[in-house]
Formats: C-alpha cells, structure tokens, sequence
C-alpha cells in the first residue's frame, strides 16, 4: 500500500492516552495529540529561558554560553533565579520535554497496533539524560553535581567529573558501556551494510533477497542471526550500551569516592593470582 494511502487510513480516532479527540489532530504530516502539545511547550519554554540567561551574561559566542547548576552549598533547595534557578526549571522544562515526546511516540503506536519498542528505546536515552541531572546530584545531596548547558562549560564538566575519580577509563561500568557502543557501532554498519549491498546492487543487477544476505554471514562467520535477529541485538546493543552509561556515572560519587584505578587493587589481591608466591 501507497505511504499516502495508508496514512488515509491510519488517520483515524482513538489511541490517544490524554485528551481523547480534542487534541488528536495532525499539522501536515506530524501527529500532534496532547503530548505534542506539552512537547512544545516545554521544549519552547525551555529554549526561551536558555536565550534568556545567555542575555545575563557576558558574552554571545555559542561556544562559550553557559547555564550553570546552583552551587552545591544550595543543597537540593531551590535556587535563586540568576544563580541556578535558572538551570533547575530548563532541567524540569526539558525532562517535560523528554517524557512527552514519550508518550506522545506511545499514542503514535497505539494507532498503528505497534509494538511500544521505539518509545521504550528512546526512554533509555531519557534515562541517561535524568541519571546525570536528577538522580545522581539528589544521591549525592545537592543539584550543584549536575551538568551545566553549554558546550565548553559542559565538556570542562566531563572532563573533570571523570579525573575526580583518578581516571574514569578504570570505571568498570564505563568499560562496559563503552564496549556496547562500540559494538552497536559495528553491528549498525555491518547490517546496514549487508542490505544496501543485498537491495542496491548496481544498474541493471538484480535485487537480492534475505536468503542472500543470510548466506553471506554463514559463510563470514558460520552463522546468521537472520533478519529479525538482527534487530533484537541491534536493540539490545543500543539500550545496554545507554543503561551502563547511566551506571557508570551514577556509582561515581554516590557509591565509590575513590579512584577507580584503585579500585582494581581488590582484583589484583585476590588469592587466585598470588597462589604460586613463596
């Protein structure tokens, strides 16, 4: 069925979670529904108000603009406006955002009689994003332990946060977390890979079909996971990959305050590897 034509008949009453018909409607191709609603304005809000502290400060260069977090003297109260209020309510705008465009993917779903993976998926990133403003500082007692909004600011933040646990390249999560994206990496460009060479073959050569790609990876690599297999790892890859990020950053502080190159000493001083010492 012609995209056009489907869409005639998808576009049809119900799914929606809040609102019921008042706000199932579309602007051009875009389904709105009431959490697209909130999605704009949090997301407008949000924007506007960066805008706004920019005009505080001194300097224009988007490079350097920053919205920082309160001071960590201010604990979890609420900040004054120009000295981190500012960033509390951007936090709360963006994390409304986030959480309805969520739902607002849910409610896209449940016109379609899809499964609910994509808005599943996306609440991993969402996930990660609330570790490093909300669940982590409030752990560690004060909103002053979150990322400030901007470039620079926020790579200074990174890199700091990361020597303040001797080298974050020892976090074990982190060592994990890596490895996932570097595998989700790999797995996206193999497959992507494989059906672009499989469906566009060149002028004049024929298309080919899944039994051929699957072909190609038993003789690469003896096996083939097939072509739904591909996408459940693919998801998997994906989702782990932003859970142990989470992980990562939200033991540092909270759960472990030393040096993660020294945390590996309790590894190195397990008997196992001292069995042969005299």
């Amino acid at each position: 069925m012609a995209l056009l034509n489907y869409e005639r008949k998808y576009r049809i009453r119900g799914g929606t979670l809040v609102g019921g018909d008042l706000f199932d409607f579309w602007v051009g191709p875009f389904y709105v529904g009431f959490f697209g609603v909130t999605t704009a304005f949090f997301a407008a809000l949000g924007t506007a108000l960066i805008f706004f502290g920019a005009s505080q400060g001194d300097t224009w260069n988007p490079w350097l603009i920053s919205i920082d977090p309160p001071d960590v003297s201010y604990g979890l109260a609420l900040a004054p406006m120009m000295e981190g209020g500012l960033w509390q309510i951007i936090t709360f705008c963006a994390i409304g955002a986030f959480g309805s465009w969520i739902l607002r993917e849910v409610e896209i779903s449940r016109k379609l009689g899809m499964g609910f993976h994509v808005p599943f998926a996306f609440s991993f990133a969402v996930l990660a994003y609330v570790t490093l403003v909300v669940i982590r500082p409030v752990l560690m007692g004060a909103w002053g332990h979150g990322f400030p909004y901007g470039i620079m600011s926020h790579l200074d933040w990174v890199s700091n946060t990361g020597y303040m646990y001797g080298n974050f390249h020892y976090n074990p999560a982190h060592m994990i977390a890596i490895t996932f994206f570097f595998t989700t990496t790999l797995a996206l460009a193999m497959h992507g890979g494989l059906v672009l060479s499989a469906t566009n073959p060149g002028k004049g050569k024929e298309v080919k079909t899944p039994e051929h790609e699957n072909a190609f990876f038993r003789d690469f690599i003896g096996y083939s996971i097939g072509t739904l297999g591909i996408h459940r790892l693919g998801l998997f890859l994906a989702l782990s990959a932003g859970f142990w990020s989470a992980v990562c950053i939200v033991i540092s502080g909270p759960f472990y305050e030393g040096s993660w190159i020294t945390w590996w000493d309790g590894w190195k001083n397990l008997p196992i590897w001292h069995m042969g010492d005299v």
